[in-house]
């Protein structure tokens, strides 16, 4: 336990004009002793936001989503960090069970998976590809860090993981139309890291992979549970795969003309 009484843990965040949403972010966090948020270049309240809750920020110019993570960490106090993106937060049970495993941490666990619940069309969604959809978001920073993917980045480690009780709930979009919006950015670069890669874009990566993806969302993990919003998530999660493959596929086609 740090001198403040708070944990001895470290929580990166990266932002960019999230005044909307980072504010319930930090307020889940306020047991952390450190709390570090990497701006891009806000034009809002973010940056206001974030000191008001005894946040350190730190201006770092975009580099990309894994590059900009590994930033974050090298900023941290504290060898142990939580992640978090702005339009996330931790819940009440995730705390508890994070400050209850930090009285008697075990000397091999070196990183902690914990569950994810996305909100969509005015619901948290409990079923699909939707939850519990695990993720590392706590980890060791001397046994692991982010790679430095443009998008999908995750943390690579080294060593045992443990599991957390509760979740961290992610609110990444106000309405259907700003998650459309958000697919098609996504998409574009993943379309471009499919390019690079040298991989050929084929029919039944087109046809077969979007269908599975929505067999197995809707039917086979039960997202038909979660009524409209289950089948939305479903759809667009179909959308994205068709799209990624459908973008790499024109930007082949270009490059052979």
């Amino acid at each position: 336990m740090s001198h403040s009484g708070k944990l001895p843990i470290s929580v990166t965040i990266i932002a960019c004009n999230e005044e909307k949403r980072i504010g319930e972010c930090l307020n889940s966090v306020q047991w952390a002793d450190d709390i570090v948020v990497v701006d891009s270049g806000s034009s809002d309240k973010t940056v206001a936001i974030a000191e008001a809750h005894g946040a350190r920020v730190i201006h770092h110019t975009w580099p990309g989503y894994g590059a900009q993570k590994q930033f974050a960490t090298s900023q941290a106090r504290y060898d142990w960090i939580l992640n978090l993106d702005a339009d996330e937060h931790v819940t009440d049970q995730l705390a508890t069970s994070i400050r209850n495993t930090f009285q008697n941490l075990p000397e091999s666990i070196i990183a902690f998976e914990c569950n994810f619940e996305h909100f969509l069309m005015g619901r948290w969604l409990r079923h699909g590809e939707a939850y519990p959809d695990p993720h590392i978001r706590l980890f060791n920073r001397q046994a692991g860090d982010w790679n430095s993917r443009q998008i999908h980045e995750h943390i690579e480690i080294s060593g045992s993981t443990g599991k957390l009780e509760g979740s961290i709930r992610h609110k990444t979009v106000e309405s259907l139309a700003e998650y459309i919006e958000k697919i098609n950015r996504y998409t574009e670069l993943q379309a471009e890291i499919i390019v690079e890669s040298g991989k050929q874009v084929t029919f039944s990566q087109l046809f077969f992979r979007s269908l599975w993806r929505f067999l197995r969302g809707y039917i086979f993990r039960l997202g038909f549970l979660d009524g409209i919003a289950g089948l939305t998530h479903s759809m667009t999660s179909t959308l994205t795969s068709y799209l990624k493959y459908a973008k790499a596929y024109e930007l082949q086609k270009k490059d052979q003309e």
